[in-house]
C-alpha cells in the first residue's frame, strides 16, 4: 500500500511539476544560500576590525605605560617604573593573543571571501545555465503543442474534433431518417390518417381518376337526354292525344261455328 501510495504520489507530483518553477526555486536557494556567505563574511570582517581597534588601544596603552616608565626612571622612581614595566607586559601578552586572533579571522575571512566568490560565479553559470534550459523548454513545448494542433491529438483540438464529429453523425443520422420517411410515405407504407399529405403520383392518380368519372357522368346524362327527347317528338306527331286502334295479331286462329 505504501508503494503503491507513493508512486501514485510521484506520477502526480511528476505531472503536475514545471522544470522551469523548478530551476527557478533552485536559483533562489543558492542566492539565499550566497547570500548566508556574504553575511559570514561581513560578520568575520567585523570581528577583524573589532579586534584591530582593541589592538590599536592596547599598543596605545602600550606605549603610554613605556613613556611613563622611562619619566619614572628619569625621576628616580625605579618603583614606579618597574610597575609601569609591569603592566606594559601584561598589555603586551594582551596585544600577542589578539594578534594571533586577528591572524586567524583574516585568514577565516579570506577562506570566506573566495568561497563567496566562487558561489557567486556557480550562481552566475546556474542563472545563465538556467535561463537557457527555460528558454528551450518554452520552445519545445511550443513546438509540442504546434504539432499536436497540426495533427489533432492535443486534448483541446481532441474535444473539438469529437464536438464535430458527434454533430456530422447527427446529422447523416437526421438526413438518413428524413429520406427513409420519404420513401415510406411516397410508398404508402406510412399512410397519413389526416388525409392530408399525398405524393405526387397519388395526387396524379387522384385527378385523373377525377376527371374519367366526371366525363362518364357527363356521356350519361347526354344519353338519358338523347332518349328523352326522341319519345317526346313521337306523341307529338300523333295528334291531340288519341291513341291508336290496337291491331290484332296476324297468326292469331280463328274458329268458325259448325
Amino acid at each position: 500500500m505504501g508503494m503503491i501510495f507513493r508512486a501514485k504520489a510521484n506520477k502526480a507530483l511528476d505531472r503536475a511539476e514545471d522544470p522551469r518553477e523548478t530551476l527557478d526555486y533552485s536559483y533562489q536557494k543558492q542566492l539565499e544560500l550566497l547570500q548566508k556567505v556574504r553575511r559570514g563574511v561581513a560578520d568575520v570582517a567585523t570581528s577583524r576590525k573589532r579586534l584591530e581597534l582593541q589592538l590599536n588601544q592596547l599598543q596605545s596603552q602600550s606605549g603610554k605605560l613605556e613613556d611613563q616608565g622611562r619619566k619614572a626612571l628619569a625621576l628616580g622612581r625605579e618603583d614606579l617604573a618597574r610597575e609601569a614595566l609591569s603592566r606594559r607586559a601584561a598589555l603586551q601578552q594582551q596585544v600577542t593573543d589578539l594578534e594571533t586572533q586577528h591572524a586567524t579571522l583574516q585568514g577565516e575571512e579570506e577562506k570566506l571571501t573566495l568561497a563567496a566568490q566562487r558561489l557567486q560565479a556557480k550562481v552566475d553559470a546556474f542563472r545563465t545555465k538556467k535561463e537557457t534550459i527555460k528558454a528551450t523548454y518554452t520552445a519545445a513545448q511550443a513546438q509540442t503543442r504546434i504539432g499536436e494542433a497540426f495533427s489533432g491529438i492535443s486534448e483541446e483540438m481532441g474535444d473539438v474534433g469529437m464536438a464535430i464529429q458527434r454533430a456530422e453523425d447527427k446529422t447523416a443520422q437526421l438526413q438518413a431518417r428524413a429520406g427513409a420517411i420519404d420513401e415510406l410515405l411516397a410508398s404508402g407504407a406510412l399512410d397519413d390518417q389526416s388525409g392530408m399529405h399525398k405524393d405526387d403520383i397519388q395526387a396524379e392518380l387522384d385527378r385523373l381518376s377525377g376527371g374519367t368519372d366526371v366525363e362518364l357522368e357527363l356521356q350519361r346524362m347526354k344519353a338519358e337526354l338523347a332518349g328523352g327527347g326522341s319519345g317526346d317528338r313521337q306523341a307529338i306527331e300523333g295528334g291531340d292525344g288519341s291513341q291508336q286502334p290496337r291491331q290484332q295479331p296476324q297468326d292469331t286462329p280463328r274458329f268458325d261455328k259448325q
